[in-house]
């Protein structure tokens, strides 16, 4: 039951994005049923893990479509809250740490705005070259849980599929800024991203604003020194670039290389040969940092920094990180379900097979603000999603003790100095519903309107439970 409370009282955080406290008592039911239920099938397993009555399947329906949700306010109040729940997010050199990027989702709905054809690559054999499906950007913050790093998952938007004016040149680099800006991060912090974000727009959107990006760069990328002046001076502008170095030659001086142990998460035992350069690369117009790293199992890679002061180490230490949002990805996919959203819009033009962008200039503007109102949808449901996993790792990163003894089954396997995952705390929190129910029904405003809102039918099941 302390869970719950600890939960509640987490959640109420974000009560100021919300027009009315019932819209906010819905939102909170929607993370509710997100973190218990047992399985990933939208709205109906939110409404069969609480036991609501069959009546407010629609309510639900109708609560993510509804405007009482601020959603750009409270994707930002919820970076504020991920900051004051978490007693030590990741810092380097003061700063804190963010990482982003791109999942796609499929979706086989032939009503559903934003669904297009994407190509995605993967060494499985499993995974098709081409899905229909939504593609998403996300923004994560790294935060220290024990001995073990957890990405929390700040905001997640639709970035692709619709195209709402054929002046509209913005890019997916634009788009991902865009969604830096609205978490609204005011403190310095590293932006680590794979290497689509080593562009010049996302370099100089996060230096105007005093942050700094990690990324690895391409082994085709060029870069330059600094012009060596020497005589007398020439008349007009003084050239600033050198002779151009290709960055892949940096490899083949063996001599140059430093060694040590691998600052890479979970690797130990495992050395390292790196080298380090200051460059001018050309799409910046000045220094950079780049760090040529030699794996003896994960091969050659080329970092890069736009904080020169920051250390080899720290550079290869960061870009290690990166993973911890694809395993955020997988998390949300595989146990809370942050993308299981199935909201048809009946009157939209049905979609055909391989669809690609969907144009919306020429539309009327009726036919807009239904799009617009179905994509806010997705945003808000994916946005539950976001919350029930943050807050699963909040207790797992907190009250670990406290998870475990809420627990009540059984693990092969027990890392010492690791955290419970998502799925361990979702299973304590299901556990201790019952008790938190009954218990809280006639003092605790969440709890009271989830018993309310319950099949009086299905009440013996959580009495049973408890």
């Amino acid at each position: 039951m302390k869970l719950w409370i600890h939960w509640c009282n987490a959640i109420w955080l974000l009560r100021p994005a919300c027009s009315r406290l019932r819209t906010f008592l819905w939102f909170a039911i929607c993370v509710a049923g997100l973190t218990v239920r047992t399985d990933l099938l939208g709205v109906t397993s939110i409404v069969r893990a609480l036991g609501l009555h069959a009546r407010f399947y629609y309510k639900l329906l109708g609560h993510f479509h509804t405007p009482g949700v601020h959603l750009d306010a409270m994707s930002a109040l919820w970076a504020q809250v991920v900051l004051g729940l978490f007693p030590c997010p990741l810092r380097i050199n003061g700063r804190l740490v963010l990482v982003g990027d791109g999942i796609k989702v499929p979706k086989r709905g032939k009503r559903m705005p934003g669904v297009k054809l994407l190509h995605q690559e993967s060494e499985s054999n499993t995974k098709p070259e081409y899905i229909m499906g939504h593609s998403l950007q996300a923004v994560a913050l790294l935060v220290h849980a024990a001995k073990s790093v957890f990405a929390v998952p700040l905001a997640i938007r639709i970035h692709e599929g619709l195209v709402w004016s054929n002046r509209d040149k913005r890019t997916l680099l634009d788009k991902m800024l865009a969604l830096l800006t609205l978490v609204d991060i005011r403190q310095p912090f590293y932006f680590v991203a794979d290497a689509y974000y080593a562009s010049h727009k996302i370099i100089n959107g996060l230096l105007d604003h005093d942050h700094h990006l990690v990324t690895r760069v391409k082994s085709n990328a060029v870069a330059y020194t600094v012009f060596d002046h020497q005589g007398s001076k020439q008349p007009g502008r003084p050239r600033i670039y050198g002779n151009k170095v290709k960055l892949r030659s940096l490899f083949s001086d063996g001599q140059t290389m430093e060694q040590a142990l691998s600052p890479v998460y979970g690797e130990g035992n495992v050395t390292i040969h790196y080298r380090v350069c200051y460059l001018l690369w050309r799409p910046i117009g000045r220094l950079v940092r780049f760090v040529v790293v030699i794996h003896p199992t994960r091969g050659r890679c080329l970092l890069m920094s736009t904080d020169t002061s920051l250390s080899a180490i720290d550079i290869i230490r960061l870009y290690g990180l990166r993973f911890k949002i694809e395993h955020s990805f997988k998390q949300a996919v595989r146990v809370v379900g942050t993308f299981t959203y199935h909201f048809w819009m009946s009157k939209m033009k049905r979609l055909r097979r391989r669809n690609g962008n969907q144009y919306m200039h020429r539309e009327s503007s009726e036919y807009r603000d239904a799009i617009k109102r179905k994509i806010a949808a997705y945003h808000l449901f994916i946005h539950a999603g976001v919350v029930s996993q943050g807050l699963l790792q909040y207790l797992a990163a907190t009250m670990s003790k406290l998870v475990w003894a809420s627990f009540g089954s059984w693990l092969r396997t027990v890392r010492p100095g690791i955290p419970p995952s998502e799925l361990v705390v979702a299973t304590a929190l299901r556990h201790s519903l019952p008790e938190f129910l009954l218990s809280c029904a006639n003092n605790h405003t969440l709890a009271k309107f989830i018993v309310e809102s319950q099949d009086p039918d299905r009440l013996d099941v959580f009495r049973l439970a408890s």
